[in-house]
């Protein structure tokens, strides 16, 4: 690497962004004058934000009692320290002659649709007279003191007209006010809210006097009261708000700050027709990307802190001119210095990742317009992975430092709060996860721009006949890398609404049903007709061929020895992400419901039919095509990547792409599908027989006790000899498969001649 030349190449491509007025204005003007006019016009809508009064109709105010009294002055008579509701209050004595339930409640709907009432109240008949029979029927009945006292809920819905209320007894129940309103209306929802305060007011206040009758204090009501205290300091308070809110801020605008330059650096480059001088300079390859990636790195830093600071500044303006006005309940202040330095210093690692990522999609893309397509994926997919860290549930723990960018919020949300202890145990999985995510993602940038399909591809116009007849025409011998991703994605939906379209079983039958047509039909199916339909060559597509005979004992050998490895890896997947109650309780359902399937039917379901529906999709149809990638490790990965994620549960996937990671390493070294499915089906096979291990068993078989050991109720896993003399097993098997001779694809061969070592003086081109 000669870092003269990736100097020359920054400082030209920051000297020609420097130059473009659209990129000087995207980065310095827009975040000054951003934030200043969002805040100028929060403070112009803040009066549309203020709190309108509501209509309400009150039917049947001549049922009301006299004291204490309900409707005053066209609103709500105000009862004990809340303050009144915003309500304007039109009311009628009684119900209309001859007006029934029925039309009563169709009146109030015709009300509220039309809008000139926004919530309707209506007191029944007799409301008077049953309040008192109900006083009376309390006085009979002698309460003592400490006894509950009943409480009324008018919000309480109960069918008008059912009963003729024509006489009132002393075992009359409570009457209860009804209240008709809109909850698909805004407006009429917030009026009932205010409404059922009110009542609520006034029904408190008709307790009180009910107590003063029976000469029984009102405090009797509340024997004690809940005193809270906030023993956090206000630096404590305003830190947690901060720690969330700043690494949300300056990852996303470190994400977005890369994606203009990375597009304007790669295709911008090909529409200016000035990419094909830089690639003929003496720099290597990697060097050019180093240049650029650093230049989008600056441009990504700068755009980030710039919203920072000028979103600070605006947001502090405003805050202090809210709390001159009073309306300010807790003063947030400015950020500590401190969290200042953690942003600065956890903003070089991200912005390096996302330019590394914006840069690598951006050189697929063949104009400017076409990139900004491309990045989009990437700004889904990193979104949700800031948005995880605001949720209260989510804490730093291992598994969580474990995931990228997540890791990094959770772990500057420590570091700004002042948890250095628990920031000083995760920081390394988070420093080494971040550095890996970089790494890779610098690796697949050079990789595209050595790649010359990827730089200079051709235009291309979409027509039915047209994409018919380049699938009969241009067809190869083994799928394509896009058509390897969309037979991917296409399993992942099926699998998906499969998840939610399929009922839950109910007894072995239905388990095995649905099991079977999710192996069969939708996954094997997919994978075979588009292997038919895309490839010239469906037997080499698919690996169909005959394999040395050693590999297929080599194959079963390393699925006994790995399998411990396997569970191990299991459990520490279980540590680092426990499974919920729900799950559990799910999975035992499942368990009963295996336990009396027979065994041999089992293995059928559990273990044969995915070892070659599988092996069919994955390491067929999608490894054959990623192959054209140029790289077996990248192709094995994503196959095992896709191979994991249509396990369901996060859990088991991630022990699957672990698994197929093997899986697909051995579909290369062996060139044979056979191997796999042999693998695949040894695996499945001894999970099902494991499971089936128990007490009595064991006592039955005394060697058994050097394999198996206990660990809870029922539950048994491998012996740390069994483990590690399987992973020695498993080490000396895959050490014989690599010296297999095996059959590289075109791009394979190509990338292994581009990854060697240029002679002195000569750069890659």
């Amino acid at each position: 690497m000669n870092w003269s030349n990736v100097k020359l190449i920054v400082q030209r491509e920051v000297r020609d962004q420097l130059r473009d007025r659209r990129t000087m204005f995207t980065i310095v003007v827009l975040p000054l004058l951003l934030y200043p006019l969002l805040g100028t016009t929060f403070l112009q809508m803040a009066q549309f934000l203020q709190e309108h009064p509501t209509r309400v109709l009150v039917i049947g105010t001549a049922h009301l009692p006299q004291e204490p009294i309900l409707v005053k002055e066209g609103g709500l008579a105000p009862h004990g320290d809340d303050p009144v509701p915003l309500l304007e209050v039109q009311t009628r004595a009684a119900l209309s002659p001859g007006q029934t339930a029925d039309d009563l409640a169709l009146e109030a709907q015709n009300l509220i649709d039309s809008g000139e009432f926004d919530a309707v109240v209506y007191i029944p008949e007799n409301f008077r007279q049953r309040i008192e029979a109900f006083r009376s029927q309390q006085t009979e009945t002698n309460l003592p003191h400490d006894a509950d006292v009943p409480r009324v809920d008018p919000s309480r819905v109960e069918p008008l007209g059912a009963e003729s209320v024509n006489a009132v007894s002393a075992d009359a129940e409570p009457p209860s006010p009804q209240i008709f309103f809109n909850a698909a209306k805004d407006k009429s929802r917030v009026a009932h809210d205010r409404v059922s305060a009110a009542l609520r007011q006034w029904r408190d206040a008709i307790v009180e006097r009910n107590l003063e009758r029976h000469r029984v204090p009102a405090a009797a009501t509340r024997p004690f009261e809940v005193r809270e205290q906030d023993i956090a300091p206000e630096a404590g308070r305003r830190a947690m708000v901060w720690s969330k809110i700043l690494p949300f801020v300056v990852l996303i605008w470190a994400l977005t700050g890369a994606f203009y330059p990375a597009v304007d650096l790669c295709a911008g480059e090909k529409e200016r027709g000035t990419l094909e001088t830089l690639l003929c300079s003496p720099a290597r390859r990697s060097e050019i990307v180093w240049g650029k990636l650093l230049t989008v790195m600056i441009f990504s830093m700068a755009t980030s802190l710039l919203n920072l600071a000028s979103m600070g500044v605006t947001g502090a303006l405003i805050l202090r001119h809210v709390e001159a006005l009073g309306r300010g309940g807790f003063s947030l202040g400015s950020p500590p210095l401190s969290a200042v330095f953690w942003l600065v210093i956890a903003l070089a690692p991200i912005a390096a990742l996302f330019s590394a990522l914006a840069l690598a999609i951006a050189a697929f893309a063949r104009s400017t317009k076409e990139g900004q397509y491309y990045l989009l994926p990437l700004l889904m997919i990193s979104v949700p992975l800031m948005m995880l860290p605001l949720f209260p549930a989510a804490e730093l723990d291992l598994g969580t430092s474990l995931i990228p960018v997540t890791g990094v919020m959770l772990l500057l949300k420590a570091l700004i709060e002042g948890e250095y202890a628990q920031a000083l145990v995760y920081a390394p999985p988070v420093i080494g996860v971040t550095a890996l995510c970089c790494l890779l993602a610098i690796r697949w940038a050079v990789d595209q721009f050595n790649n010359e399909s990827v730089l200079f591809r051709e235009s291309e116009r979409f027509g039915l006949g047209l994409w018919l007849r380049h699938l009969v025409r241009d067809r190869e011998d083994t799928p394509t890398f896009g058509q390897a991703i969309l037979c991917g994605v296409l399993l992942l939906t099926i699998r998906f609404f499969a998840m939610f379209l399929a009922p839950a079983p109910e007894s072995w039958a239905d388990f095995a049903r649905s099991t079977l047509v999710l192996q069969i039909a939708l996954i094997a199916t997919p994978a075979l007709l588009m292997a038919i339909i895309l490839t010239r060559s469906p037997r080499k597509t698919l690996l169909l061929t005959v394999p040395r005979p050693m590999t297929l004992s080599a194959a079963v050998l390393l699925a006994v020895a790995l399998h411990p490895l396997v569970v191990v890896l299991a459990k520490v997947i279980q540590m680092l992400y426990p499974l919920g109650d729900e799950t559990k309780a799910q999975l035992e359902g499942l368990g009963s419901i295996l336990a009396s399937a027979p065994l041999p039917f089992l293995l059928l379901v559990l273990a044969l039919t995915p070892a070659i529906c599988e092996e069919l999709a994955f390491r067929g149809f999608i490894l054959s095509g990623l192959r054209h990638m140029g790289h077996r490790r990248a192709a094995i990965v994503i196959s095992s990547i896709f191979f994991g994620v249509t396990h369901g549960m996060l859990q088991q996937s991630l022990s699957a792409c672990a698994v197929g990671m093997v899986l697909g390493y051995l579909a290369i070294q062996t060139g044979s599908l056979l191997p796999c499915v042999l693998f695949h089906l040894t695996h499945n096979s001894l999970t099902v027989l494991s499971s089936l291990v128990t007490p009595e068993r064991l006592a039955e078989r005394p060697w058994a006790s050097w394999v198996f050991q206990s660990v809870g109720e029922n539950e048994y896993i491998y012996t740390w000899p069994t483990v590690a003399l399987g992973g020695g097993v498993s080490l000396l098997v895959l050490m014989w498969l690599r010296g297999l001779p095996h059959q590289d694809s075109p791009e394979e061969r190509r990338q292994h001649v581009l990854d060697q070592p240029a002679p002195m003086g000569v750069g890659a081109r």
